[in-house]
């Protein structure tokens, strides 16, 4: 009973928040306005911040931990290889192989990923996976980029190897990470000042983060293709934290570590995947679906893994 009530209280505060913003929504107290703007708040200055913060002020060389970077790296290179390979082989729409592709393995690392494993493993935790996020998201990037793109192939509308640089160097979550692993790397100080300005605006990161999810929570989005959905959300939330956890454990990766990189492969699809679809030429109704379905049974998903790692005594 009380690992049980260990694992409610790693799990319930993360989604009662979520809960929270879909409630505000609401009642009216938040609006859509609100929610693009918290948005483009979070990801660009909050979440940047907290990264660079937890990161920067860590010591590299006792957090960082290749064969977990690694084993991550390939959990998702797999499933992102398998996913494409079904859609194509399913035969879906050239709208929709992206779109299940995507939603099969690019994770809400920075929004439900990190508040999942602040309560389940601290700061340590925290640290522990902005630094592994920093080296994923370059490559969830990549290949979600890919994925959307290369069913359009041949429909005249060519993309640049700039264009492809660009989304990959200027997204501020990998900016942020590799600040913050170059700063603690090297071992540079933060000044007392800055270390308590950061202190105070990194607090309110995974909070609006959790709201926003929750505030474009609506049921209207699940309306795409719902066998579709289930399947991509199915391989995000139990097939690819399965996989990583088998690599993982064959790597030799044990304790803290193999914990944290099996949370942060059980995420589910990211709020993002919706946008980029939108603007890649995906169905972006499945999309949304997507979002919305792992989302919520990402709540089931966790609370399982967590008591088999908890069992484990991770």
């Amino acid at each position: 009973m009380n690992l049980f009530t260990d694992i409610v209280n790693i799990v319930l505060p993360v989604f009662s928040v979520i809960a929270l913003g879909w409630l505000l929504r609401r009642l009216g107290l938040i609006d859509s306005v609100f929610l693009k703007q918290t948005n483009r708040l979070v990801y660009y200055v909050c979440l940047p911040l907290l990264l660079f913060y937890k990161i920067g002020t860590a010591d590299f060389f006792a957090n960082f931990n290749g064969r977990l970077v690694i084993g991550s790296i390939v959990a998702v290179t797999i499933t992102f290889l398998a996913s494409y390979a079904y859609a194509v082989f399913r035969n879906y729409p050239a709208n929709a192989r992206g779109v299940f592709s995507q939603g099969s393995f690019r994770g809400n690392i920075a929004y439900i990923g990190l508040a999942i494993t602040l309560n389940a493993y601290g700061e340590t935790g925290l640290t522990r996976a902005g630094i592994l996020m920093g080296f994923i998201v370059p490559f969830l990037n990549l290949y979600a980029i890919f994925a959307l793109l290369w069913p359009h192939r041949g429909d005249g509308e060519q993309r640049g190897a700039n264009f492809w640089l660009r989304q990959i160097a200027l997204n501020p979550l990998i900016l942020a990470s590799f600040l913050g692993i170059a700063w603690s790397f090297l071992e540079l100080p933060v000044p007392l000042v800055l270390d308590r300005s950061l202190k105070i605006a990194t607090g309110m990161t995974l909070p609006l983060a959790l709201l926003a999810i929750g505030g474009g929570f609506s049921i209207d989005r699940l309306r795409g293709d719902l066998a579709k959905a289930a399947l991509a959300s199915g391989a995000k939330t139990i097939w690819m934290p399965i996989l990583a956890a088998i690599l993982l454990i064959t790597m030799g990766v044990q304790g803290l570590d193999l914990g944290i990189g099996v949370l942060i492969a059980g995420t589910p699809a990211a709020t993002a995947n919706y946008i980029m679809a939108d603007q890649l030429k995906g169905d972006a109704e499945l999309a949304g679906t997507i979002v919305m379905f792992s989302t919520l049974i990402s709540a089931i998903t966790y609370t399982i893994a967590l008591l088999i790692l908890r069992s484990q005594g991770l």
